[in-house]
């Protein structure tokens, strides 16, 4: 991958860590899962829409409605009312690493959509060693406990929306503005959860706290998460984009534990290794370009260490023709 698109994979694995403990933090404050989807979905919604109306770039939508609503149904309708219900039932920690699913998915919709995106055998020996890691805190943390197994598929369910929606961003809507994108698919979600939202009203006022964690879902986890997740897929692709919910249970189970309480079992001990490893190995098994920059060079190497190599202007800055900008 290249160095934006590793940026980019680093800061949305953070941003996209931290929603399990804000929305386990906004449904134990009384906010329903419909409620709660709706507000930070029409708070992202006007701010990225207001950020493309003042760059012009609205217009550029025209035509594409249909996959604008594909993927608001795909992404956004469908996957948030439903974590946030899972979590009525399951720890942000566990929602976050059942998450982890989403490449794989993702992998097996390639192999029939999208030719470009079909991993190789190394990426999806990592596929399975992550979705290994699933399946051993599911069998080991989760089995036995009803309302547990029933919120652990409500996430499920969610992880293939999350799968199918960075496809439709790819295939179908390359080249749009972020903002104006988003910004549409998100007002279209809006209306499409308002009804439920208007059928699962908070039975109480919720706390000032979990008002204030949907104003942040809104605009830190939303608004600009999908934009950097955006550029994320256009830069290393959906399968490869898709792997940071390997990635965000290690924030979201850090933080379960240090201000929830949370304590993971064996199982989600188990999970985040093989997830970790998986997620390595999906991204195809190779260190970020500066890290390899800095590995001890072989003998080979070091006859030249004195030389300054030749840039080529037509090439990135680590030699691939990804065009990366290079640091002055």
């Amino acid at each position: 991958m290249t160095r934006r698109a590793w940026l980019a994979f680093a800061a949305i694995s953070l941003i996209w860590g931290i929603p399990y403990l804000f929305i386990r933090i906004a449904v134990r404050g009384g906010v329903t899962p419909f409620v709660l989807a709706w507000g930070r979905v029409a708070l992202s919604a006007a701010v990225l829409l207001a950020l493309a109306w003042r760059a012009g770039t609205l217009p550029a939508l025209r035509g594409h409605l249909r996959w604008l609503v594909l993927y608001a149904v795909a992404e956004v309708t469908f996957p948030f009312p439903l974590i946030a219900y899972g979590e009525q039932r399951v720890s942000s920690s566990l929602a976050a690493i059942v998450i982890a699913s989403v490449p794989l998915i993702g992998a097996l919709l390639a192999l029939r959509y999208d030719r470009s995106e079909r991993p190789t055998s190394l990426r999806a020996f990592g596929l399975l060693i992550g979705f290994g890691g699933v399946v051993a805190l599911v069998g080991i943390d989760v089995a036995g406990s009803g309302s547990e197994l029933l919120g652990t598929a409500a996430i499920l369910l969610a992880a293939a929306g999350y799968a199918i929606g960075p496809m439709v961003i790819k295939l179908r809507l390359p080249g749009l503005d972020p903002r104006a994108a988003i910004g549409a698919s998100l007002a279209v979600a809006s209306v499409l959860l308002a009804p439920g939202a208007a059928l699962d009203l908070p039975a109480r006022v919720p706390s000032a706290g979990a008002i204030a964690c949907v104003i942040v879902l809104g605009l830190l986890c939303t608004a600009l998460a999908f934009v950097i997740f955006t550029v994320l897929i256009r830069e290393a692709g959906t399968s490869r984009a898709t792997v940071i919910t390997y990635v965000n249970p290690v924030v979201a189970v850090a933080l379960g534990v240090a201000l929830l309480g949370e304590r993971p079992g064996a199982g989600a001990v188990a999970g985040l290794l093989l997830i970790l490893a998986g997620s390595w190995l999906s991204t195809g098994g190779r260190l970020p370009p500066r890290l390899a920059a800095w590995r001890p060079r072989g003998p080979e190497r070091a006859a030249g260490a004195g030389k300054r190599p030749v840039r080529d202007p037509a090439r990135g800055c680590d030699g691939s023709a990804a065009g990366a900008a290079c640091a002055g």
